[in-house]
């Protein structure tokens, strides 16, 4: 009887192995990385050996790697305000080249300059991101924050229901919250054509950028930081971090809630800082971040929200007459 941990392969089966898959020597047997499966066919004792290439640690496709960790985040947030910012100056550089300070800082704060500067910020900085971020990781993009639109899709007709009764849902919360009379977001209500801009802004581009923002890059990056904090200082830790990509159970419910903080004071300043309505907005932090974590999909939570958003402004639209009758909008 042989000592080796494998047993050899099947006489009658080693035929049958391709071209260029190597043969083993009663002397010298690969070993297999996992328990070697019984084939039910072959004799007791024997089974068919898988030949597995060695372990890696090195990037690349099918390789665990935690990412996109804290520094990606920071480097995508970092990049995303830079741009923003060069946007923002570009654009009032055109609008107003020669004009006082008083005319710069009334069509700063105009609600087609902001949305313009955004929308150009998000693109660019999604465009970038696409095609620097693979380097890091060596992998796609979409691998990277796990975008997953095939789980989208084919759940597509749960998703958007979902998105549907939880903006119907919030906005009935909302009615009985106390909210400023005058909050900055009421701005961008002011004509049609800013509804317009912000309608469709808020239903196709806002939705996709904060996913990948939150739900694609700052809840994995939290999550992962948490488990190297909490990681115990032994070397059998650390190798199982080396060759592991799973995030346990305590850093997810962390990062969920840290991510939905962040979520909800960004939207702060449109809210006037109604601490009630920022506490809503956390709410619905959370039914996305559930939706993302369950789905494995960012473009999952991405519907949500885009299928949430247009749920506010249909209600807005036939509140309103279809934007013919703002003065409706008065609290």
């Amino acid at each position: 009887m042989s000592n080796s941990l494998t047993p050899p392969i099947p006489p009658d089966l080693s035929s049958d192995l391709p071209a260029d898959l190597p043969r083993t020597s009663s002397s010298q047997r690969p070993l297999a990385n996992t328990a070697p499966t019984l084939n039910p066919e072959q004799p007791d004792g024997e089974a068919i050996v898988i030949v597995a290439p060695p372990p890696s640690f090195a990037s690349g496709s099918g390789v665990p790697a935690r990412i996109p960790h804290i520094g990606h985040a920071l480097l995508f947030v970092s990049c995303a305000g830079l741009i923003l910012f060069a946007s923002s100056a570009i654009l009032l550089g055109f609008a107003h080249p020669a004009s006082d300070t008083q005319k710069v800082i009334s069509a700063a704060t105009h609600p087609k300059l902001i949305v313009a500067a955004m929308a150009l910020s998000y693109v660019i900085t999604l465009i970038a991101s696409w095609f620097v971020f693979p380097l890091l990781w060596s992998r796609p993009f979409g691998d990277g924050i796990q975008w997953n639109f095939a789980t989208a899709r084919r759940n597509v007709l749960k998703l958007i229901p979902i998105g549907i009764v939880t903006g119907f849902t919030v906005q009935a919360i909302s009615s009985l919250i106390p909210v400023p009379k005058s909050i900055p977001m009421d701005d961008f209500f002011r004509t049609p054509s800013d509804v317009w801009l912000i309608t469709a802004f808020g239903t196709l581009l806002a939705p996709l950028f904060e996913e990948i923002c939150f739900r694609g890059f700052l809840l994995p990056a939290f999550a992962i930081a948490y488990d190297w904090l909490s990681l115990p200082r032994t070397p059998a830790a650390h190798e199982r971090w080396k060759i592991t990509t799973r995030l346990t159970p305590p850093a997810l419910v962390f990062s969920s809630i840290l991510s939905s903080i962040l979520f909800a004071l960004i939207h702060a300043e449109q809210l006037a800082h109604a601490w009630a309505a920022l506490f809503v907005l956390f709410g619905v932090s959370l039914v996305l971040t559930l939706v993302r974590i369950r789905t494995h999909s960012v473009a999952s939570s991405a519907l949500v929200h885009a299928s949430y958003n247009f749920s506010v402004f249909l209600t807005l639209f036939i509140a309103t007459g279809g934007y013919h009758h703002l003065e409706r909008m008065a609290r």
